[in-house]
């Protein structure tokens, strides 16, 4: 009887241990769910609002300006921040708000993503901390799970920040 009692255990944990590999590689390498937490990416994600975000396109460097994506904070590696992509290495950017009357403006350094809430006045974005390289991305946010009446693709930026060159609609 203990035989069999041992066996079944040993067995269990085996598969515990396989499904917990898969699983790991899954959310790793494909995606994982996320839930959203504060007010910088409003109207656009809303506190609460939990998304999916994919991890291939950051595998295979797709990441795009006007893409949503979660990111590493560059001030606390505990933290996932969730931003829209803005500028990517080589663009100009503008570092200032929207209400400023100067305008001021930087080129975003090779490796590195400009990143911006939507909702500018209420958002820490690279617009305070500068430009973050793109080895903190960890993964773009390609549909908006909860709640369900929103359920779907993401909308295109409210703050029309995002500056599209000639280079941009040629990569298509």
């Amino acid at each position: 009887m203990f035989r069999r009692v041992l066996g079944k255990t040993l067995g269990f944990v085996g598969y515990t241990i396989q499904y917990g590999c898969i699983a790991h590689c899954a959310f790793e390498y494909i995606g994982e769910f996320v839930v959203c937490s504060g007010p910088s990416m409003e109207p656009t994600i809303v506190n609460h609002d939990i998304v999916f975000s994919e991890r291939m396109s950051r595998h295979l460097c797709k990441i795009q300006k006007g893409d949503i994506i979660i990111a590493k904070s560059p001030f606390d590696p505990n933290m996932n921040i969730c931003k829209r992509v803005i500028g990517l290495e080589g663009d100009k950017v503008c570092t200032s708000s929207p209400s400023d009357l100067f305008k001021t403006h930087t080129y975003v350094p090779k490796g590195h993503v400009w990143l911006e809430g939507d909702n500018l006045r209420n958002s820490s974005d690279s617009r305070s901390y500068g430009p973050i390289p793109y080895a903190l991305i960890r993964g773009r946010v390609c549909l908006k799970l909860w709640p369900p009446h929103s359920f779907g693709t993401l909308s295109e930026s409210p703050t029309e920040r995002i500056i599209k060159t000639p280079s941009d609609s040629g990569s298509d």
